[in-house]
């Protein structure tokens, strides 16, 4: 696409993300509107060469390409409401969090009114929006995503359709995103331990990419144990971690650090040992996390 050829978009949410898809619209030369509930938030957009348009219907119709970034399915339909009677034949676009269930409910109220949804989800910070590398999913709608998968190329350079189904790019955000927290709080924990014997945190964050690179060469392998059910691998064993976790009591008394986060963990650790998978790759702990297990 190049000059007037170019794809108009509508961006709907103004937040960090929200303005960061926008910008890239804009840096590529889409002729973007924008609208959001504070229309203060538009300002630095409308000074690139947005569009800001005075309500919500009128940045519908704008557009055949309409992308929202709120922080809900719930937020996205309520901003929608009012401009339902304008969405029928157009591209919507949603990047926000949300269940499964969620994405299901908002996928069935956009084709009461005529929408074409693509469910999405970035999976980066605001600053990455663009970057080469940046990884967004997609579920629902693939005439959507064929017919509008250059103009959303620009949000990030991994861009991947999972599927018919809308909800798969909740699940999978969710799937994923369940890591993010437990490793945060890991390094945390470490930095709070790191600084009790007087030394900088930033002396840890070489060692600890380290470690996450190693962490991220043995999904693979992981997935692999899951996907048959086959956990007779024990080289990273359920009783190695099991003996790891008496260490904690040691360093939360050494270095005054709270790690009463980890209890619910090792507890999950143990019930397994209990359950005769001792011997067994760690991964077993995907079969104690069934329900019903």
């Amino acid at each position: 696409m190049a000059g007037d050829n170019r794809t108009p978009v509508t961006v709907i949410g103004l937040g960090s993300m929200g303005r960061a898809l926008a910008a890239a619209f804009l840096a590529a030369g889409h002729p973007t509107t924008v609208w959001n509930r504070t229309p203060a938030r538009a300002r630095p957009l409308v000074q690139k060469g947005a569009v800001h348009a005075v309500s919500v219907a009128d940045a519908v119709v704008a557009s055949g390409l309409v992308v929202t970034c709120l922080t809900t399915f719930a937020d996205t339909r309520t901003a929608l409401r009012p401009a339902a009677g304008a969405l029928r034949g157009r591209a919507l676009v949603t990047l926000n969090s949300g269940s499964p269930a969620d994405a299901r409910e908002t996928a069935a109220w956009a084709g009461t009114h005529g929408a074409r949804l693509l469910a999405g989800a970035v999976k980066n910070v605001p600053a990455a929006v663009g970057a080469p590398d940046t990884l967004l999913c997609y579920s629902g709608d693939r005439g959507v995503f064929e017919e509008y998968g250059e103009t959303l190329s620009v949000l990030g350079g991994d861009t991947v359709h999972l599927g018919e189904e809308p909800d798969l790019a909740a699940l999978y955000e969710m799937a994923v995103g369940a890591m993010l927290l437990p490793a945060l709080v890991g390094f945390f924990q470490g930095a709070a331990a790191v600084q009790a014997r007087g030394l900088r945190v930033e002396s840890m964050v070489r060692f600890a990419g380290k470690w996450l690179d190693m962490i991220k060469a043995l999904l693979p392998v992981y997935a692999a144990e899951i996907d048959r059910g086959d956990y007779s691998d024990g080289a990273s064993s359920v009783d190695l971690f099991l003996a790891g976790a008496a260490h904690d009591a040691d360093l939360a008394e050494e270095a005054n650090v709270d790690t009463a986060w980890l209890a619910p963990l090792n507890d999950l650790v143990r019930r397994a040992a209990e359950a005769g998978h001792g011997p067994h790759s760690i991964a077993a702990l995907t079969e104690m996390l069934r329900k019903g297990a």
